[in-house]
This record gives structure tokens, sequence and C-alpha cells, in this order.
């Protein structure tokens, strides 16, 4: 159980950390386009997204996929990109139709968890047991993403109270500021 703990801290911390900004847009940009009261998607979405990088991270571990980390770090700020502009193609659909974005969360999660990878193989180089180091891990980042896109979507609503500003609009304003962030960084790890 101790271990579990260990690997849940980790995986908590390494989402919470300044480094993890990547990560933070991806699920901020996902989630934005739902609303609190909705929060029974929105776990399915973050689960998804969980489930995407799990499925790396265990092949990761067993050295059964290797890709260069360079152009991984190129491709997950891909992934906010299309993300963000996946939310003002779809910003007039009803969420139900938005099929989209439980496929990016879960494929996107795929190429996050190997940015995630180099991590966990240092972590586990000694461990004889990876299932619950992984699982530990796991649930560590995916209770961080959820108090993550909780305090977003929380900080929306008041400003959707407060103010004369709709949810269209705040969707709109996010993604284009994430999408701002996620250009700059493709073009600050560009690799080719």
């Amino acid at each position: 159980m101790d271990d579990f703990l260990f690997y849940l801290e980790i995986g908590w911390d390494h989402i919470i950390a300044d480094f993890a900004l990547d990560h933070l847009l991806f699920i901020v940009v996902l989630g934005v386009i739902f609303s609190l009261i909705e929060y029974k998607k929105l776990l399915v979405l973050i689960t998804a997204f969980t489930i995407g990088h799990s499925i790396t991270l265990v092949l990761s571990s067993l050295n059964l996929i290797e890709i260069n980390s360079n152009l991984v770090e190129f491709l997950i700020p891909c992934t906010i990109a299309i993300t963000a502009i996946s939310n003002f193609i779809f910003i007039n659909q009803p969420k139900k139709e938005i099929i989209s974005h439980y496929l990016f969360a879960l494929f996107f999660g795929l190429i996050h968890g190997l940015g995630f990878a180099n991590t966990i193989k240092v972590l586990l180089f000694e461990e004889q047991e990876l299932l619950f180091p992984l699982l530990g891990f796991n649930v560590g980042i995916e209770l961080a993403q959820i108090l993550v896109i909780f305090i977003a979507l929380l900080f929306f609503e008041l400003i959707i109270k407060y103010t004369n500003i709709t949810k269209k609009i705040v969707i709109l304003i996010v993604s284009a500021i994430i999408l701002a962030v996620a250009l700059y960084m493709m073009w600050d790890r560009f690799v080719f």
C-alpha cells in the first residue's frame, strides 16, 4: 500500500507541478465546453484521457513501445491546438453530438502518456511489480486532473454568473488563449 500511495503522490505532483502546463492546458481546453452540472460527462471525458495515457505508460514500462521524446514533446501541443480548434468548429453543436471530444481524449491520451513514459520508466527501474506503481501513478494523475478541471469550470461559471459574458464567449476566449499558447509551444518544440 505504501508503494501505491508513493506513486499516487508522484502522479498527483506530475500534474500539479509547473512543468505540466501542457497537460493542464489540454485538460482545460477539453473540458471548457462542459459545465459543472454535467460532471458525469466530464468525468467520463477525463477518464477516457487517463485510459489513453495509461495504455502508453504500460506499453512503455514493458518496453513494448518507444518513440523519440522530442517528437512526443512536439505532438503534445499539437493535441492541444487540435482540441482548441475543434471547440471553434463545434461551438454551436449540441454536446451529445460532440463525440470527437471523447475520441480526442482517448487518442490524445496515448500521446500525452508517451510524455509521461520516460518519467515513469526511471521511477520503475528498480521495481519488480508494475501493477501497483502504475495504478497509483494513474490514480494520482486522474485525481489531479479532476481537481484542475473542476476548479477551472467553477471559475468560468462564476464569470458567467457575475458578468454579461456567455458560456459561448467563455469557450471561445479560453480556446483562443490556449490555442495561442499551444502554437507557441509547437513553434518552440519544432523538431524537424
